[in-house]
């Protein structure tokens, strides 16, 4: 049974920085580009950025790139999301997602691509 759990989330100052986790298990990790999603309030959820299975390539949306960083341990079957500069635009749930891909490179960004999600952690910024 394939498990995401997300953690991390909370409440921050604008400006401020939070780094958000992902532990997964009953899946061969290595075989999976992870993704973060986001849904803010009233809106869709959307791409926040994705992480290649090596670990070799990341892609990130517009809105978050220079701010947002991902990593990820193949050891410890963890994904991370480093949030920095937050805004209050950034308030959302912040969702992970696992795609099993067959591309070394891949970081999809679209949502139908992607076979697990965890269930969420509510990320709220104060202005």
């Amino acid at each position: 049974q394939v498990q995401l759990v997300e953690s991390g989330g909370g409440l921050v100052q604008a400006g401020g920085s939070l780094r958000l986790s992902c532990a997964a298990s009953g899946l061969t990790f290595s075989n999976y580009a992870m993704g973060w999603f986001r849904q803010a309030p009233g809106k869709e959820r959307e791409f926040v950025g994705a992480i290649s299975k090596n670990g070799g390539y990341t892609n990130y949306a517009d809105s978050v790139k220079g701010r947002f960083t991902i990593s990820r341990d193949s050891a410890k079957k963890m994904v991370y999301l480093q949030m920095n500069s937050l805004n209050p635009e950034d308030t959302a749930v912040y969702y992970c997602a696992a795609d099993r891909i067959w591309s070394v490179s891949g970081t999809p960004t679209a949502q139908v691509e992607y076979d697990y999600w965890g269930q969420g952690t509510q990320v709220t910024v104060s202005s």
